[in-house]
């Protein structure tokens, strides 16, 4: 049997190590490409994703308990054009990435990492390898969801300069800063991205003018949080003050200006007076004065007993907080808190939400199962506090105080978990910000509309068009979140025997699918941002694009349709 060279196939073969959501959201997508055989190695067919992976039509499902070399080789590792490694653990993902380089020297490499750092490093190993991060695509858009914000979206582009775009609110950029609308996310639960009127849109991609701060928070409702910082613990202490010992030093408060005022009166005293006489009397500093009317010695009798009542009620609220939050912190358990986020979930996700959340100077309780989760050093390190249990339970969602939160983020990675912690959440407190995550975005949408969630979406699924196009060879420079949905802002050059030579820029301008962000000629360094419409592309020349997965597909073919497997023709409007 003679093995065809990649070049003489009329197909290309993927391969998709992985049980996970994203390695099958990462196989359902490459397998709806034409002209691409895939291939998917996982631990087990009939655990986790197992089923539903090898249900896929078309797709060959190898089960292996480990991704050891004699695996790899069956997989066809040695032919194969691209392999993606998507197991959550770091170091099994380098291992196999080396045995994998070492079957194949020329094999395209797609690698998931959590440790990003880490794995910027490990690229240098991998030469044109391709290292993402599912949990760092889906965590700034829980973190933006949970705060009522715009995601902070930026992609700095290629050439002289490496020029900025992001994403915000039409009504936060100057008009002259706008490159064009991205989407209209007015309509709740059908918001379009890239619409055919894009002045309909309210959120923009906008040209930074100088270098952005990726760390600065967006603008809105994040500055009060900054505000809080650096408070200490009077915040935990204030919301650990007993409501009956706050409301009866209130009552005294209260009736001591009810004496100030009757003193003023009765005696035609000035209101310093007053006060002055009625501090004394609250000290202990009365005297009998049998010649004051009734009144004024009822009133004098009243303040004497208030202020020595007073006194005794301040310092044993106060010393209550201190003792209850002390105590709290002795037992393992959260102090009471206030208008904070609870997040449940301490995985992947959970982290580098509860990271980014900190960052912002946001107050937190965590919910977590599991001692050992990636996440519970994260936010022990970080001094948040965790609670160690389901967050399916109500008595851990009670001792998180979620009923005085003010918004909940369900990440972990059980749906049924997040969804009755979201259920649980709203019974606690009416009206409370809940932020979902959900495998099955179908569900997803569902449960938003019918549930009154304020955001429900899976990882998997915001992730996967990132890695899909990485495996196809894209060159893909960001991910913009739209809902449950991403933009994927890709560079695109024009090859000689693609499609769009000799037609304008606005060819590549398809609505609902793609559009042109800048332009890049042939020879120069400096990009045209924005790129002029009526420039006649020709080989050499890239172009930059924000499109969806379907949309940056159909580009693809048509710029570069040797690599692609599928030419075509574009149309000009």
């Amino acid at each position: 049997m003679i093995e065809l060279t990649r070049r003489e196939r009329p197909w290309a073969r993927m391969i998709v190590c992985g049980g996970n959501p994203l390695a099958y959201r990462l196989a359902v997508a490459l397998a709806d490409h034409a002209g691409i055989k895939v291939t998917v190695v996982l631990p087990s067919r009939k655990e986790g994703h197992g089923p539903l992976i090898s249900a896929i039509s078309g797709v060959r499902v190898i089960e292996a308990p480990l991704l050891n070399a004699e695996v790899l080789q069956s997989a066809g590792v040695a032919q194969a054009d691209a392999l993606a490694l998507v197991d959550p653990d770091d170091v099994a993902n380098i291992h196999a990435a080396l045995r994998a380089q070492e079957l194949n020297a020329n094999l395209r490499l797609v690698i998931r990492f959590f440790n990003m750092s880490l794995g910027y490093r490990i690229r240098e190993l991998f030469p044109g390898s391709v290292v993402l991060s599912d949990s760092a695509t889906a965590a700034p858009l829980f973190v933006a969801a949970t705060l009522g914000e715009v995601p902070a979206s930026y992609a700095q582009l290629p050439g002289r300069g490496r020029p900025t775009v992001y994403v915000a609110k039409r009504s936060d950029v100057p008009k002259d800063r706008v490159l064009f609308g991205l989407a209209d996310t007015t309509a709740t639960y059908d918001q379009q991205r890239l619409p055919v009127n894009e002045t309909d849109a309210d959120l923009v991609l906008a040209r930074a003018n100088g270098p952005i701060s990726l760390e600065a928070p967006p603008p809105g409702r994040l500055g009060r949080f900054r505000r809080r910082r650096g408070r200490g613990d009077w915040p935990r202490i204030r919301a650990a003050v007993s409501p009956k010992l706050a409301f009866a030093a209130l009552g005294l408060l209260g009736l001591l200006a009810l004496s100030v005022v009757a003193l003023a009166v009765s005696m035609h005293l000035s209101w310093w007076q007053a006060v002055y006489l009625v501090v004394l009397d609250a000290a202990g500093a009365a005297e009998p004065d049998l010649t004051l009317s009734g009144f004024q010695q009822a009133v004098q009798a009243v303040v004497t007993v208030t202020g020595v009542t007073f006194i005794p009620v301040v310092i044993a609220a106060v010393v209550d907080a201190i003792v209850k939050a002390r105590l709290a912190t002795a037992l393992g358990r959260p102090p009471p808190m206030r208008d904070h986020v609870v997040v449940a979930g301490l995985g992947n996700v959970g982290s580098r939400v509860v990271t980014q959340l900190h960052d912002l100077g946001v107050p937190m309780i965590c919910v977590e199962h599991d001692p050992q989760a990636r996440g519970v050093l994260v936010a022990r390190r970080l001094g948040v506090p965790v609670v160690i249990g389901d967050a399916s339970r109500d008595s851990n969602l009670r001792e998180a105080h979620l009923a005085q939160s003010r918004a909940l983020v369900a990440v972990t990675n059980n749906d049924v978990t997040n969804l009755e912690a979201a259920l649980h959440g709203r019974a606690m407190r009416e009206g409370l910000r809940v932020v979902l995550r959900l495998f099955d975005d179908d569900l997803a949408e569902r449960v938003e509309r019918n549930f009154q969630i304020n955001i429900s979406r899976s990882v998997s699924f915001l992730a996967a068009p990132a890695f899909t196009a990485a495996m196809l060879g894209r060159q893909v420079l960001a991910t913009i979140p739209i809902g449950r949905q991403v933009l994927l802002v890709a560079e695109l050059p024009i090859s000689a025997n693609s499609a769009f030579i000799g037609l304008p820029v606005r060819a590549a301008d398809v609505p609902r699918l793609s559009r042109v962000i800048a332009l890049q000629r042939r020879g120069h360094e400096v990009l045209d941002l924005p790129a002029p419409p009526e420039h006649l592309l020709d080989v050499g020349d890239r172009i930059i694009v924000a499109a969806t997965r379907t949309g940056l597909t159909r580009l693809s073919s048509w710029s570069n349709p040797a690599t692609s497997g599928r030419p075509g023709n574009p149309t000009v409007s």
